[in-house]
């Protein structure tokens, strides 16, 4: 028997349609992702299965007396300690235990000890505390209250609170967002023994390949599921995509060669039964409607000027807040070739170094120096509380640049996506994902020799990720990047620094032994055994290849650049001579002809320059693509 059943489900907000006639069925025990892009309502989906909001069509069945969790946007608060708020989530253990303390019916007490027995009450601390320590709160912190922890770490209490439930179905919404990797380690174990069922909606390409059976893809209003992980969707509904068009392809072929034969032959007596049967087939033909993708995110850093070395070193560098000393000793160097990723537990100090490196804290102790014509590029998810929320994009813009015009103003917003609507919009009607582009084309206007980026891709979607990997990789300037995405650190950074034990060290590895080694960690203590990290071999070599590599594409990056740069310029005007012509008042002036050779001499020379510029972008499309994978 299915647990949860969507049936023809049609949700609207704000006069907005989300769903439309959208259908899904989770039987017990099935873990489903669910994906699609910012604000395809996916979040609001989620709303309705809990209850919060009511369908405007359709119906949602849960399974008569499955319990259900769900993780709130909202971050708990209170001055309850973290293990009791947990405790507290279990709303059927607190209302017996406090009907025990009451009871005076003998036959009442008795069932209210075997319904605590039943539900394995007496273990709740136990398996609470479990849940904490799991999520990075150890047992003097499980004892503070919540008010005392910031937002992320409140919402790993929200999901702790969830997980303690230990659901038949459990939603989560983007539960990794505010989760260092050892603790998205943790849960992705944690999903694996949880007998329950599990809609999770993630932009997580590691969480959706290993701790999911399906995916659920919410587009245009419609849900459909794929068997497998997050890679096994791409591949499957790649493979449809091609399948449709070639079908379209064959049946729109067979539809012209039927016309042609109706349109030649309609009027001919001796033609006109066969050009009758030939129309009859054409009414027949399935209609293969095209296959509609959205148009790839984009995503352009400006290009920064070339700047000598070193950019930035450190030498015993201390830093910290007031008196107290977070990272000390650190000798140091970046450089313009650098893409560095820090690496560690949440609060070991990586936002610290951050801050440091882009000049918003000073060093206690120790040296700093960096190039004086060094811009440095600041991103971080906690600048979106700054935005102001009456504002929309183009006024935030436009106070950050005072003297840029107002085309640039728009260009560099542009740059993010943030097309002319969304520019118009008022920052508090703006997505997580479309406030982290405001940010991004904030961080970047003065064209940035460091990218210094904490946690960027919090609330970008799976393709907005894959827009930022590729904009990095064509960007030439430095990155220092922060965040628990494997998928993006393994793409983006050439070197990994592990932040811990109050310094900055290399990591000599890549990102899967750095896993493995956080499991190695874990399983040694929990064994009391040496938890001493492995050495791998050094990969100074590869990093200096792959930096030599980023170099040697940059011009051809730079040429596709200026042919798309090109072929929009000459697009516009062509438009505009072609509009000319059209306008029939044109023809009506004494010397129009003169006038209409002229516009015509011109069309034929901008429709040979576009071709040409066209012909120059494909060709090193071309070249890049083979460099790329050779």
């Amino acid at each position: 028997m299915s647990l949860l059943v969507i049936s023809d489900l049609t949700l609207r907000i704000a006069g907005r349609t989300l769903l439309n006639g959208a259908s899904l069925t989770i039987d017990p025990g099935r873990k489903v992702g669910l994906v699609g892009h910012n604000g395809a309502g996916k979040s609001t989906l989620l709303a309705a299965i809990a209850g919060d909001i009511a369908p405007d069509g359709g119906e949602i069945r849960l399974s008569s007396r499955a319990r259900m969790a769900r993780i709130r946007q909202e971050a708990p608060t209170g001055h309850g300690s973290l293990l009791d708020t947990v405790l507290a989530g279990d709303t059927e253990r607190t209302a017996l235990l406090a009907e025990a303390d009451s009871a005076t019916d003998p036959m009442r007490i008795a069932d209210i000890h075997e319904r605590l027995r039943a539900i394995d009450a007496h273990s709740a601390p136990a398996r609470a505390a479990g849940i904490l320590s799991g999520l990075g709160f150890d047992m003097a912190a499980q004892a503070r209250p919540v008010s005392d922890f910031s937002g992320g770490w409140r919402m790993r209490v929200a999901l702790a609170t969830a997980l303690f439930l230990n659901p038949d179905l459990l939603l989560l919404d983007e539960p990794t967002n505010h989760l260092d990797l050892e603790a998205t380690l943790w849960l992705e174990g944690w999903l694996a023994r949880f007998s329950g069922a599990a809609l999770i909606v993630s932009h997580d390409r590691g969480l959706l390949d290993r701790a999911v059976d399906a995916i659920a893809h919410l587009d245009r209003g419609k849900l459909t599921l794929t068997p497998g992980g997050y890679e096994e969707f791409v591949r499957i509904r790649t493979e449809q995509a091609l399948q449709q068009a070639r079908m379209a392809e064959r049946i729109n072929a067979r539809r012209a060669h039927m016309q042609s034969f109706v349109d030649r032959f309609r009027a001919k007596a001796t033609k006109a039964k066969q050009a009758q049967a030939r129309l009859k087939a054409l009414e027949k033909l399935p209609v293969i409607e095209s296959v509609v993708e959205d148009a790839p995110s984009q995503f352009s850093f400006p290009e920064p000027s070339p700047l000598p070395p070193p950019m930035l070193t450190m030498d015993r560098v201390s830093v910290g807040y007031g008196d107290t000393t977070i990272l000390s000793n650190l000798s140091l160097r970046i450089d313009m070739e650098d893409r560095i990723a820090l690496l560690g537990a949440n609060g070991n100090g990586k936002s610290t170094f951050a801050k440091l490196v882009a000049g918003r804290l000073a060093p206690q102790s120790g040296t700093l120096s960096h190039s004086p014509r060094l811009r440095v590029g600041y991103f971080a998810q906690h600048q979106a509380e700054e935005l102001r929320p009456d504002e929309t994009p183009v006024d935030h813009m436009a106070r950050a640049l005072p003297d840029a015009t107002p085309v640039a103003v728009r260009s560099q917003l542009a740059r993010f996506g943030l097309d002319a609507a969304r520019a118009e919009t008022v920052t508090r009607d703006l997505s997580g994902g479309e406030k982290a582009r405001l940010l991004l084309a904030l961080a970047t206007r003065d064209a940035p020799h460091l990218l210094i980026l904490d946690e960027p891709t919090n609330h970008l979607d799976l393709d907005a990720r894959d827009a930022l990997i590729r904009a990095l990789a064509e960007f030439e300037g430095a990155v220092l990047l922060i965040s628990h995405d494997p998928h993006l650190v393994e793409l983006v950074a050439d070197r990994l620094w592990l932040v811990g034990d109050g310094g900055v060290r290399t990591f000599e590895g890549d990102m899967a032994e750095y896993r493995a080694w956080l499991i190695e960690r874990a399983r040694a203590a929990t064994s009391g055994g040496d938890s001493a990290r492995p050495a791998p071999a050094p990969r100074r070599e590869d990093r200096r290849e792959r930096a030599e590599a980023r170099k040697a594409l940059a011009p051809l990056r730079r040429r596709i650049r200026d042919a798309e740069a090109r072929m929009a310029k000459l697009a516009a005007e062509q438009a505009k001579v072609e509009a000319r012509l059209a306008d029939p008042t044109l023809y009506e002036a004494a010397d129009s002809a003169d006038e209409v050779t002229k516009l015509n001499t011109r069309l034929a020379a901008l429709r040979r320059d576009h071709a040409a510029a066209e012909e120059d972008w494909l060709a090193a499309e071309t070249e890049l693509e083979e460099a790329e994978t050779e």
